[in-house]
């Protein structure tokens, strides 16, 4: 099963139309959305074309297709206009790999949750990269609408064992063969 894994829209209606458009010509079949879906935060500024309304619309066209990791941005009231759960962290099975789902304002590559498995994947700070931390392959999606530090708007996509991180454009930037 084809997994992509994006994070951090912040209520870009371009970025999510721009996610669902990558998750289709990726021919994934789960899209997983690692938190902070619609508030943009009080630390950053307004995506391109923020309307978080828009972006619900958007991914509620998906819900069957969607597993979505609450962030620290997300709240109550998102999953008003949501058609689907915010989950507070998940463990799934992809391809017999274990892989653990967290937004990263708790567990990340400098606190890692215990039995992460095989991968850890997290978002929140914006930065996409792809590591191995004690026996772990820890990757972050980074953001695709506020990228931060000079990376480019990115997700991830697993298939296979192999993980790729990708710029938003679908060029690879980085990836790994896991076990």
């Amino acid at each position: 099963m084809k997994v992509l894994i994006a994070s951090d829209i912040h209520g870009s209606a371009y970025y999510a139309k721009r996610v669902v458009e990558a998750f289709e010509k990726e021919g994934a079949e789960l899209l997983v959305l690692l938190g902070d879906i619609y508030y943009h935060g009080p630390r950053n500024p307004f995506p391109k074309d923020y309307a978080p309304m828009e972006v619900a619309k958007i991914l509620n066209a998906m819900k069957s297709k969607l597993l979505v990791v609450k962030g620290n941005c997300d709240s109550e009231v998102d999953q008003m206009i949501s058609e689907f759960d915010f989950v507070e962290f998940a463990q799934i099975a992809v391809d017999g790999l274990k892989v653990t789902l967290t937004h990263g304002h708790k567990y990340n590559k400098d606190n890692m949750p215990c039995n992460a498995g095989d991968l850890l994947c997290y978002g929140h700070f914006h930065t996409g990269f792809i590591k191995e931390v004690d026996k772990v392959v820890v990757a972050n999606a980074g953001s695709v609408s506020l990228p931060k530090d000079n990376t480019p708007s990115s997700y991830l996509t697993l298939d296979k064992g192999l993980l790729c991180l990708k710029d938003i454009d679908g060029n690879l930037i980085d990836s790994k063969i896991i076990k």
